[in-house]
Parts: structure tokens; sequence; C-alpha cells
């Protein structure tokens, strides 16, 4: 978990590729849902969040798997976590990794993406950048805070603000790997 910007989807893949997890990014989920709902479209072009029922529906399909999971980008709101938790903390071991960094990096890192030619659509738009990073403030942020004091579930709060190996490092030791 952690705001945009932050590597979720790079660390995630950096996992996938030395474990044992199915990586599921739900961001690449849903933006394969909006090139045939234009409705997730419209919904994600406005930088807002996609309604409850529908993202669990999602995710709950994802997660029908006999493999451990490494979930990108999910939860992000407080009924999304509790959802996850009220759900599956019975039928997985949750481990949070909070990829804590400051919004300056934050937006550098998507400017970044943009530099590069890669990231999403709606990182071109400032507006939209600002109203995602709002929404991580206000809804994502206390489902992190909530989450870590969650007594059945383990959470760590990994530094990321470095260079890409020390960052990766971080997570691994944060997973008891090296």
């Amino acid at each position: 978990m952690g705001g945009q910007g932050v590597g979720k989807g790079t660390f995630a893949r950096m996992l996938g590729e030395r474990a044992r997890y199915k990586h599921i990014e739900t961001g690449k989920m849903l933006r394969d849902a909006a090139k045939t709902n234009p409705a997730v479209g419209d919904i994600m072009a406005r930088g807002e969040l996609l309604p409850f029922e529908m993202l669990t529906k999602i995710v709950s399909d994802a997660l029908d798997c006999d493999s451990d999971v490494l979930l990108d980008g999910f939860p992000r709101t407080m009924d999304q976590a509790t959802w996850l938790v009220d759900n599956y903390a019975d039928k997985f071991n949750i481990h949070v990794l909070y990829l804590d960094v400051p919004e300056e990096i934050m937006i550098a890192r998507i400017q970044k993406r943009i530099r590069e030619g890669g990231g999403r659509a709606d990182d071109a738009d400032t507006a939209a950048i600002r109203k995602r990073l709002d929404i991580f403030w206000k809804t994502t942020l206390p489902a992190i805070e909530w989450m870590a004091t969650v007594p059945n579930i383990k959470f760590s709060d990994v530094d990321v603000t470095g260079m890409m190996d020390d960052n990766f490092r971080n997570i691994l030791a944060a997973l008891g790997e090296k």
C-alpha cells in the first residue's frame, strides 16, 4: 500500500519475479476493464475510485486461487480494508507493506514516469494527480493506519525514499528475506 508514484507496481513486479506470489495488479485490471467498460474509464479519467461493489467483485475474482497473493494497489479505502480483513484474514496471512514516501517524492516519480513515456493516461493531468493525492491522504492513509492496528495481520512501514536497490532491500527485510 502507498500513495501514487511510490513504486507499488515496480516493487510488486520485482517481488513477483523472485518469489512464489500471484501478482494481482489492481490498477492494470482496472485499466483493462476501462477499455471494455466506458463507465470504469470515465471514473478513472476523473481520478476517482471505483464503487465498492464493482471493485471488490474484480478483486474477489482474482483472489480465487491456491497460491500466495501479492495485492498491488488494494485496498485503498477503509471499506476495502475491512472487506479484505473480514473476508480473507482466515484464508491468507495478510502482511501489509506500507511504502512510505513524502508527497514531493510521489509527484517527482509521477513526473518521471511521464517524461519516460510510461505511466497512466491521467498522470499528465495535474488536476487528476492532485485529486488522486488528496484521495490518498484523506481516504487511503486512514485505511493504512487502521490496518497497522489489526491484531491478526502483519504490518511493515517501509522507507522507499532512497535508490531503487536500497528500497528493494528494505522491502525484502520487511518480509524477512534477503
